[in-house]
């Protein structure tokens, strides 16, 4: 297979689709997306089988834990890529909604109309449900895109593709507004990421190898995150029994996600009461506690306990690891913060109306919690239905990217015959 060629070739037919997505009405659109919803119901049980091949072949090949755990498509993730698309269908249409709408004292009126951004390059790793929450948001958003999964999930992809293709044919919109990169080949990327001719934007999902390499190779703007080094603080105003609940969980509802809690910050003055009953907590999943001088002590005889280094304060463990430090209160807290979080997700416990509104207005991250679990910072937790990726960029789209992160503002102007004098 020429590479090059087979790329353009998508490129070509993703620009000519993504014309006639950018008119598509709001109904054939919202048929598209509950169509392919009650395929993926109907097939549950073919895509379970093609996600097998997958994960023997990724068991194989040695991927690691979190790779695997983000490969395994369940059942209860099966329905939800159905329930997303679904509530993707029920959210008002973005395209063509014109805003600001202001007279000026020439007469003419000038406003903003909400448009795609044209074709979508997407570029993820072992995330089978990555393909139906990308193909679902860019159909509702009017945009073509071009789907480039890892070679992990290629039988699940595929069989995912078949889905997407047979509703779009029945709501009447182009086939190739959703395309599979059907080739493995590593230099599909490559090409992907040097066509701006063909690609508006890149979403890559995926490693920090990955996104280095296209941050240095891209002429294609992202949208992108690295690394999803999350904190959660436990203030010394914290309700225990929240801290407690809320610790655990950030930590070990999944390890091999960018919302897991990756470092532990607590207030001095209740650090022994909190990490006394999450110890044994954390014991009973066999969570390794990277922990400073002071946790130690306090963590003395806990089975999984190692000191913690400087690069613990910068690791993203997507593993049952987690590093632990104790702080003085609220200040020392937001300063760590701010020197290793990745602007990701962090979050503070605390029952204090003050210190929470502080957090929230110093801490520079995507998304900022006050008492509830990082694990929260995902597109469909947070109603928009599911998400194309998580952007700690500052530029255009921030945190959970969705609908509205997938279009762009052009300026409209009403007149009535005025001329410039």
């Amino acid at each position: 297979m020429d590479i090059d060629q087979y790329m353009k070739e998508l490129g070509q037919r993703a620009r000519a689709a993504s014309r006639a997505m950018a008119k598509a009405d709001t109904a054939a659109k919202n048929k598209a997306l509950l169509q392919i919803a009650a395929a993926i119901r109907r097939d549950a049980a073919s895509l379970r089988i093609a996600n097998e091949k997958d994960l023997a072949q990724a068991r194989a090949s040695g991927l690691d834990a979190a790779m695997l755990d983000r490969l395994t498509l369940s059942q209860k993730a099966i329905d939800t890529m159905a329930e997303g698309l679904e509530q993707i269908a029920a959210l008002p249409d973005p395209i063509g909604e014109i805003s600001n709408m202001k007279y000026r004292p020439t007469g003419i009126q000038v406003g903003q109309m909400r448009v795609p951004l044209g074709v979508i390059g997407i570029i993820y790793e072992a995330r089978p449900n990555v393909t139906v929450d990308a193909a679902g948001l860019c159909i509702k958003s009017g945009n073509a895109t071009i789907l480039r999964g890892g070679s992990e999930a290629i039988h699940c992809n595929q069989a995912l593709a078949v889905l997407v293709k047979e509703g779009l044919s029945a709501a009447g919109l182009p086939a190739d507004a959703v395309q599979i990169v059907e080739t493995t080949d590593r230099a599909a990327v490559g090409a992907m990421i040097t066509m701006p001719e063909y690609v508006d934007v890149i979403v890559p999902r995926g490693g920090k190898g990955l996104i280095e390499r296209l941050m240095k190779e891209s002429r294609v703007p992202m949208i992108k995150h690295l690394d999803g080094i999350c904190h959660v603080y436990v203030d010394d105003s914290a309700d225990i029994t929240k801290a407690v609940a809320i610790a655990f969980n950030a930590k070990c509802h999944r390890y091999g996600t960018c919302n897991t809690m990756e470092t532990l910050l607590l207030s001095r003055a209740v650090a022994s009461r909190v990490l006394g009953e999450l110890a044994h907590l954390y014991a009973g999943e066999k969570v390794e506690l990277r922990a400073d001088d002071e946790a130690r002590q306090i963590l003395a005889g806990y089975p999984h306990l190692a000191a913690a280094t400087e690069a613990d304060w910068h690791a993203e463990y997507l593993a049952p690891i987690l590093a632990i430090k104790i702080v003085a209160g609220l200040d020392e807290a937001i300063d760590h913060i701010s020197t290793y979080s990745s602007k990701h997700t962090d979050a503070i416990i605390t029952e204090d109306y003050s210190r929470a509104m502080r957090f929230l207005r110093e801490v520079d991250s995507a998304s900022v919690m006050v008492n509830a679990s990082t694990r929260f910072a995902d597109g469909f937790e947070y109603g928009l239905g599911a998400e194309i990726g998580i952007s700690n960029d500052k530029l255009h789209a921030r945190g959970p990217v969705g609908l509205e992160g997938l279009t762009s503002l052009k300026y409209v102007v009403l007149g009535h015959g005025e001329v410039r004098r």
